[in-house]
């Protein structure tokens, strides 16, 4: 029989010890009986030593067969996770990237941080997975794996092994999960409350009655009631706690669960065995109250995570399911929005959303994009405007052209950076996570070493001296301190209009030290208009402007729509080519045309006619106009250098436009550091000389010749009319046209930081006072529930601090790193 194991545990390349799979020459061996085993790691090979060395090997040679996988204990399910194989339902959800494919899932069964950190150690750890990131917020997985070596459904059934099934993303139904979990959390939150009161009840007059004590058949009767109220305390408003602990040890974690369940059980079990016995003490009382000040601040936690939850949601909900397209006969036909195409007509009536992104072919009305942008005012669109799919038509009827649909929608690409953002967890929430995770540990040994203690000194009272260690030491306060926080941040952040698309940027931003601002689009509103056109010879100006436009028709910079109104039909340009930060080049009619910069337009580039923003039109090298353009500055551009400054925050101009015009704008705006003229790699080279100097620097643009300095900057902002290109690169996109979100932001990150560090000093500072007192016997365990309790709820109330309307508006000092 033996023999037969082995041979199945070779043909099958699985660890001798465990089951799991193999790699290909795995240095870890196992020798029985002149027979080398293979095995999967480091940790089976000590314990399967350890057997052998102990005089055990028989286990080996005896069993029958190898140890049952999580998988194999759901082959009854299996047929359920392979439908997600299939390729015609995946094409919903799955995405192609660099790495394979990847997907986001909403995961059942997520209570706190310690969870994320189980699924994702437990992901990664698969052959085939390129990467997976829990959004506690919304309760979402994103998840990157490589067909080729893995499929989805055995990922699915690991998942649902370790006790978190999931399924793929669907705003709606997320959102009715986590009202269902809010519901059943509430729920439990009043039975631990109507518990804790009655409890509380039947054990003041033990504690009123001093030396004397009650009557014994009082005693008795209250305590049986006592038990009988707690007894649902503990099975059921606790049960997410004693859950959470069996999936940590079966997983061989340790997270805050732990504790809280073995103070909650062994005080429970202690009490109820008094009651039964008639010997010891009896703190029902404290199980109670431990219970229900537990649940209040994960439910406090929970508030914040789906308050910002449900903006993201809303995100997500933008797009409406149905659309009208117009047939080439002009003729309406309600379809699914899924269906559309770019190119597709659609007829938005009032009162109903876009259903993508298009440009207005007839029509005009107010658009509400306040769930995009966080502006409250409607906004007006005319013939040739682009309007953003999820906008609300308040007005009249528009005719669209679809420009982008489905998964290419500016919407599709928010939600897809607001998922790249949870790709990494944020330095400080992984420094917090080791912190507790080492602090559980630390609090388990010190348990121990109490209760050994107090064996010698008072046997009878080292149980509760024990148990109020456990209680009064509860990592809670510690292990909410920073999800709490940035959760606030995030969801304050969205509905101000900025979207974080880097899990890091908020820890960055706090620190920035200097901040520069591209011009045209940044400073100024990007709606540049064609004020002035000045020919070279005598030539018909309408008719060179129309060449201009056929150029820019082929940029995506803000220049480009001073140009739309001047296109005339059959006037188009070929083998169209960019040299970001001097102009376009093309072929029109068969000869070479360049637009832009003079030194790049002309091979002899004459002076512009006097100061301003020029752009040079030139024949095969040869000059023929002149264009003058000119752009608004933005109303809020003034308060926020002003507020940047006044934070000690650096603000630098560099543009690519003449020197005139950035000369201008810099005294207008009081801008002492500025360049003109500034190639991308010219502003590239400038970002490193600040960033050698050590300044961490952040960026703020929307162009194409934007994405080097973008890409190079500590933080990248992005305006809300950025290019795609620019927004790929960004940090932080800002999806409202107010300048002054950018100095918010900073703010906000900086009380962040402030808050998060608040948190972990108050965490660290009450368990140093509150476990010596606890360990000398000195604080009761009703006592301990109490403090534990307000410990928490002081970090949660300090964090939630963050999401209040009004409060960190204003930019303060930085924060030290």
């Amino acid at each position: 029989m033996t023999a037969s194991v082995a041979s199945s545990a070779s043909e099958i390349h699985a660890c001798h010890h465990c089951g799991e799979p193999v790699t290909e020459h795995s240095p870890w061996t196992l020798e029985i009986d002149g027979c080398r085993h293979p095995l999967c790691c480091p940790g089976c090979e000590a314990v399967a030593r350890a057997i052998v060395d102990g005089g055990l090997a028989s286990y080996y040679r005896f069993r029958t067969a190898l140890p049952e996988r999580p998988l194999d204990r759901h082959d009854a399910t299996a047929e359920q996770w392979s439908l997600f194989d299939d390729p015609g339902l995946q094409a919903r959800f799955v995405h192609d990237d660099d790495a394979g494919v990847h997907a986001s899932l909403s995961v059942d069964g997520i209570t706190c941080a310690a969870c994320a950190w189980l699924i994702e150690h437990r992901l990664n750890a698969l052959e085939g997975v390129t990467g997976s990131a829990v959004d506690l917020t919304h309760h979402r997985l994103r998840l990157g794996w490589d067909p080729q070596r893995i499929t989805l459904s055995r990922l699915l059934a690991e998942l649902a092994a370790i006790g978190y099934p999931s399924r793929p993303f669907e705003p709606d139904e997320a959102q009715r999960r986590l009202q269902r979990e809010s519901h059943q959390q509430l729920r439990r939150l009043i039975v631990a409350a109507l518990g804790m009161m009655q409890a509380l009840m039947f054990s003041l007059p033990f504690y009123l009655a001093g030396d004397t004590g009650l009557d014994a058949d009082f005693d008795r009767l209250f305590h049986w009631l006592a038990l009988a109220l707690t007894t649902p305390v503990v099975l059921y408003a606790a049960q997410p706690f004693f859950l959470q602990a069996w999936r940590d040890l079966r997983t061989r974690t340790l997270g805050m669960d732990v504790p809280v369940s073995l103070a909650i059980g062994s005080a429970y079990l202690a009490s109820a065995w008094a009651v039964i016995s008639g010997r010891g003490e009896v703190y029902f009382d404290s199980v109670s109250m431990f219970t229900f000040f537990l649940l209040f601040g994960r439910h406090l936690e929970a508030r914040a995570r789906r308050r910002s939850g449900a903006a993201g949601n809303a995100l997500a909900n933008l797009l409406p399911m149905s659309a009208t397209r117009l047939d080439d006969d002009g003729e309406p036909r309600i379809l699914p929005a899924s269906e559309l195409r770019s190119g597709d007509r659609v007829l938005v009536k009032p009162g109903h959303r876009v259903p993508a992104d298009g440009v207005i072919e007839s029509g005009a009305s107010s658009l509400d994009e306040s769930t995009l942008t966080g502006e409250t005012q409607p906004v007006t669109r005319r013939i040739g405007d682009a309007v953003t799919g999820g906008s609300q038509n308040l007005e009249s009827p528009l005719t669209l052209r679809i420009t982008r649909a489905g998964s290419d929608t500016r919407v599709a690409g928010l939600l897809d950076l607001t998922d790249r953002a949870f790709a990494e967890r944020p330095r400080i929430a992984l420094k917090s996570a080791r912190l507790a995770h080492h602090f559980v540990l630390q609090v388990l040994l010190i348990a121990a070493v109490v209760a050994l203690a107090w064996w010698f000194i008072a046997p009878e009272r080292a149980f509760w001296v024990t148990l109020s260690v456990l209680v009064v030491t509860c990592p809670c306060a510690l292990a909410l301190a920073t999800p709490t926080a940035l959760t606030a941040a995030h969801g304050r952040l969205q509905r101000r209009g900025a979207l974080l698309t880097r899990a890091d940027a908020l820890e960055s931003l706090a620190g920035i030290d200097r901040v520069i601002f591209d011009k045209t689009g940044t400073l100024t509103t990007g709606e540049i208009q064609l004020i002035d056109t000045r020919t070279v010879e005598d030539d018909d100006p309408r008719r060179l402007q129309a060449i201009a436009a056929a150029l820019e028709a082929h940029s995506e910079h803000p220049i480009a729509r001073a140009f739309r109104a001047h296109r005339l039909p059959g006037v188009t340009a070929d083998d169209v080519t960019r040299q970001p930060g001097a102009g376009l080049e093309g072929r029109i009619a068969g000869t070479s045309w360049r637009l832009g910069r003079p030194d790049f337009a002309a091979d002899q580039a004459p002076a512009p006619p006097d100061g301003g923003p020029w752009l040079l039109l030139a024949e095969e090298g040869r000059p023929r106009a002149w264009f003058a353009l000119d752009d608004r500055l933005r109303d809020d551009a003034d308060a926020t250098l002003a507020a940047l400054r006044l934070a000690g925050i650096e603000v630098e101009l560099l543009s690519g436009d003449a020197e005139p015009r950035v000369r201008e704008l810099a005294e207008r705006l009081d801008i002492a550091d500025w360049r003109a003229a500034m190639r991308p790699e010219d502003k590239l080279d400038r970002l490193r000389v600040h960033q050698s100097r050590g300044e961490r620097v952040a960026m703020v643009g929307d162009g194409v010749n934007d994405v080097p300095v973008l890409a190079g900057a500590d933080v990248a902002f992005a305006m809300n009319d950025a290019t795609d290109l620019a927004r790929t690169r960004a940090d932080v996109i800002l999806l409202t046209p107010r300048l002054q979100r950018v100095a918010e932001t900073i703010g906000l990150a900086r009380a962040t930081q402030r808050v998060i560090r608040q948190n972990l000093g108050w965490a660290l500072l009450y368990n140093l006072l509150a476990l010596p007192l606890a360990a000398c016997g000195l604080v009761p365990p009703w006592l301990a529930a109490i403090g534990m309790s307000l410990s928490s709820l002081v970090v949660v109330a300090n964090a939630l601090r963050l999401a209040r309307p009004g409060s960190f508006h204003h930019l303060t000092a930085p924060v030290s790193s």
